[in-house]
């Protein structure tokens, strides 16, 4: 006998592990069957299981566990991301927690020995987590970007890079992080409005003749200038164009130039032009040959040494060596004291900030190594062009030429020690050599100068992003040309979020393309945000977060993973909310009951049933419906459309099974026709079965218990067949059992709205049904009196007076109320209803017709309102119409 009640805390690792113990999650050693491959976004080794997180590996979870049921051989690759910056970050804290010298102090060989012993000891908690999850994947082929097979993969890449010249050393700017002292990328920058200012200069014309007024939000910067633009149809100052101007404080000449960088619209129309230190300047100052002035050192303070570009013979002595927002100050106050601050004014600006670091980033003119990623580029544009690999929703296409197609050089190095070390050297004349180790370089070495030379490997390691944008072909074990690259690789499907297209999915098109001649997957399912149930984004400082191991403690798994699922449409933004969750636990309570309700009955699954063989209209009803539905969800998970799936998947279960074939089929248990009972239990037996299925990929668990324990079983659930459903489309028994149930509920719905006392057996008379209506009151007699609680069904030539009427099909159903409520003190109790709708909905008309509570009240709250509002009118629209009934008696 089955308990009462699913218990998921009791269940979900007994399952789990019984699922991994049986080698459920690895592929199928079957030459014949279809291959599936995901390979998961790997989450940083640092990482904690977030709302993002779930809401992916659930969707994930779900295209493989239904695969592996279609017959697929499905390899759901896992793996962690070693996050170069974050996991020094914690363990340089950890150090200096323990009151442990710094990792400078200690040297490079035994810190990166001690993030090694922190990995063994604390990384990868996120991966059990995704167990709790319920994630199927081969836990036996987990990998990391920095395990010996993906390491080989990495070196493989960037020698033939370097080899092909696409790989290479160059200064230009970097987002610069001068707490962490590295170059990160732009993902890893968060721009935040901030308060700040405009600092109106006068730069004087060299000749004395006049001034131009340039405005920055970066004063300390104005030492670095090698320029003024101007538009080159800017009438006021063609003039100038060509002339020079002197540079104030650091007393240097700097040309004017004409760029179309300099907007006429926007303040004087004239911008000052430091390439060393602004993006967009640094390529102005491409265009116009313009010296490249370095005012900063590795900590963004003003330089004390020389470093060759010019920047420190700028820079007053008092100066040199104090933080950059220290200068700036200074330089404002002389730029007063010379009479050349025209204008301070408070403006909001945009300013980058580390995301971990939390401080001002600052672009900075480094060397680092990049990859020619316009090159490389063009054939991932070709192939998601002519549909090699396509997106999901499709308009993420756009977004992903669009940065493509202006892609810049790609900077993949880091002042980091955790990573990747760049296996470059360097002879004391600078001289680059790449190479797989030291010995292989000394001998580059060699036959380039004749003899031995001291060499020096590069101290930095490489981008994360450089190794994980190998993850499709390097997880399979490339650059070795193992069994699984040749059946998984391309894989099938990434399902990533939209914020790393261009960081990730753009980089392992490009690098699958150029190393394997293959794309690295067919489809690209690009999943929306979740947000909080209001639609506000989560954060931590606004206290929205919700923490999905907490909603999984409280109400299971397979409610959290049904109701991302469920939300995940194309193209829109998930709103999260307990409730919701809450509300899907109950659907597995109602599945549960179903169980047991089938159980007490006898529902026993039967070998030998025969789908296609059964009398009984409910049956062949019921039949129909899961052939239908069965098709639904295929459809909704082979295009992607998850919430679709899931509705498809619940309106079965819910509304169809559990609501309305159990209720059918209970006078059929209870009957004395064996032969109906017997086809009754064997189908509704099926049926369950089949309803296990489908929910299987979204509600692992508790489908999984429910097919233990509902039946002798030969396979796990997990492992079962898929339902395979044909011919069992019953248009006839569809539109008899649609029928019943239009009319069943449209007495009920009469019976709530008149206040009819629920115990109430009542007379019912049916005017103008037709020969087909008339045939099927008779076949379907019993269920129709039952389930609506009526003691006759008598045709009739007229409705009597005193009688509720509704219209199914062709034919009036009246019910016969006389004697059974008090019409005078129904149609009392509805006015006072309607007078107190009156006042509710004139309270909130009132309350929304307010402009001061529109413009003031939190979004959440007006939607909330006009939300009631409109379920007031509602509510008025029905008890106008019982009142309207009851006028009429």
């Amino acid at each position: 006998m089955m308990e009462k009640t699913f218990d998921p805390r009791e269940a979900e690792t007994r399952l789990y592990q019984a699922w991994e113990s049986s080698g459920a999650f690895k592929p199928k050693d079957d030459p014949q069957a279809d291959p599936f491959c995901i390979v998961i976004p790997p989450p940083n080794v640092t990482g904690r299981l977030h709302i993002g997180h779930a809401l992916n590996n659930t969707l994930q979870d779900v295209l493989i566990r239904y695969k592996r049921m279609l017959g697929d051989s499905v390899l759901w690759q896992p793996g962690t991301d070693h996050a170069g910056i974050a996991t020094q970050m914690v363990v340089e804290r950890q150090l200096a927690a323990e009151g442990n010298i710094s990792r400078r102090d200690m040297g490079r060989e035994a810190f990166i020995s001690r993030v090694w012993e922190w990995k063994e000891e604390s990384g990868g908690e996120i991966m059990g987590q995704l167990r709790r999850l319920g994630a199927s994947c081969d836990w036996s082929r987990e990998r990391f970007t920095l395990d010996d097979g993906l390491s080989a993969a990495v070196q493989k890449v960037f020698i033939e890079l370097h080899q092909q010249g696409l790989m290479y050393r160059d200064k230009r700017l970097v987002n610069w992080d001068p707490h962490f002292q590295t170059a990160i990328s732009d993902l890893e920058v968060e721009n935040r409005e901030v308060q700040g200012h405009f600092w109106h200069f006068a730069y004087p014309l060299a000749d004395g003749s006049g001034e131009l007024v340039v405005a920055t939000t970066r004063p300390e910067t104005v030492l670095g200038d090698a320029a003024v633009a101007v538009h080159p149809d800017d009438e006021r100052y063609s003039h100038l164009i060509g002339k020079m101007i002197r540079l104030p404080i650091a007393n240097v000449e700097i040309p004017i130039v004409a760029d179309e960088h300099a907007d006429p619209e926007q303040g004087t129309g004239c911008v000052k032009i430091t390439p060393a230190h602004d993006f967009n300047d640094f390529e102005v100052g491409k265009r116009h040959d313009l010296p490249k002035i370095n005012l900063l050192d590795r900590e963004a303070r003003f330089l004390t040494e020389d470093d060759g570009a010019g920047g420190l013979d700028r820079i007053p002595a008092e100066w040199r060596g104090l933080d950059r927002f220290e200068v700036r100050k200074l330089l404002v106050a002389r730029m007063d004291e010379l009479g050349l601050l025209r204008e301070v004014e408070d403006k909001l600006v945009m300013q980058p900030f580390g995301d971990r670091s939390n401080v001002v980033i600052e672009p900075w003119l480094t060397d680092q190594w990049y990859v020619d990623a316009a090159t490389l580029a063009k054939d991932a544009i070709t192939a998601v062009e002519d549909g090699r690999t396509t997106f999901h929703p499709k308009t993420w296409e756009k977004t992903y030429f669009e940065w493509m197609r202006n892609i810049q050089p790609w900077c993949v190095s880091r002042q980091l020690w955790w990573g990747h070390r760049i296996p470059a050297w360097y002879d004391e004349d600078g001289g680059v050599y790449v190479a797989e180790d030291e010995a292989a370089a000394l001998e580059q070495a060699r036959a380039r100068h004749g003899r031995d030379v001291a060499l020096t490997q590069d101290e930095d390691v490489l981008d994360t992003w450089f190794s994980s944008a190998l993850w499709p072909f390097s997880t399979l074990g490339w650059p070795e040309q193992t069994a699984e690259v040749a059946r998984f690789y391309p894989t099938s499907v990434l399902i990533t979020a939209f914020d790393i297209i261009f960081f990730w999915v753009a980089r392992m098109m490009m690098q699958g393309l150029h190393f394997m001649g293959e794309v690295p997957f067919k489809d690209i399912y690009i999943h929306a945000l979740v947000r909080d149930e209001h639609g506000q984004k989560m954060s931590k400082s606004k206290g929205n977060v919700i923490d999905p191991l907490e909603l999984i403690d409280a109400y299971g798994a397979d409610a959290v993973r049904f109701t991302l699922a469920a939300q995940a449409g194309q193209g829109r933004d998930i709103r999260m909310s307990v409730d919701r969750v809450e509300g899907y636990r109950n659907f597995t309570t109602k599945l549960w009951n179903a169980a047991r309700f089938c159980e007490m009955n006898e529902c026993k699954p039967d070998a030998a049933f025969d789908p296609k063989s059964v009398k009984q209209t409910v049956n062949r009803w019921i039949l129909s419906e899961c052939e239908q539905t069965v098709k639904a969800v295929n459809a909704g998970l082979d295009g992607f459309r998850f919430n679709e799936a899931a509705a498809a998947a619940y309106r079965f279960v819910w509304n169809v099974f559990c609501d309305w074939h159990l209720e059918l089929a209970k006078p059929l248990f209870m009957g004395e026709d064996e032969a109906a009972k017997a086809e009754t239990r064997a189908t509704t037996a099926f049926v369950l079965d089949q309803a296990l299925k489908l929910l299987h990929p979204f509600m692992p668990f508790v489908t999984e218990e429910l097919w233990a324990q509902t039946g002798t079983r030969d396979t796990q659930l997990i492992t079962a067949a898929w339902p395979q459903l044909d011919g069992l489309t019953d248009p006839e028994a569809q539109a008899e059992m649609d029928w019943l149930i239009g009319l069943v509920t449209d007495v009920r719905r009469l019976r709530a709205e008149m206040n009819i006392p629920p115990g109430a057996q009542l007379d019912v008379a049916v005017i103008g049904a037709s020969a087909e209506t008339l045939a099927r009151l008779e076949r379907q007699d019993t269920l129709i009196k039952r389930m609506a609680r009526l003691a006759s069904v008598t045709p009739s030539d007229s409705a009597p007076q005193a009688s509720a009427q509704t219209v199914v099909g062709e034919a009036t159903f009246a019910l016969l109320l006389a004697g059974v409520i008090d019409f005078d003190a129904e149609r009392a109790r509805i006015g006072k209803e309607i007078a107190k709708l009156d006042g509710e909905i004139k309270r909130l008309e009132g309350k929304l017709g307010n402009e001061r509570f529109i413009a003031n009240a939190p979004e959440a709250l007006v939607a909330e309102q006009r939300e009631k509002l409109a379920d007031y009118a509602t509510q008025r629209v029905k008890m106008v119409e019982a009142l309207e009934r009851l006028a009429a008696m």
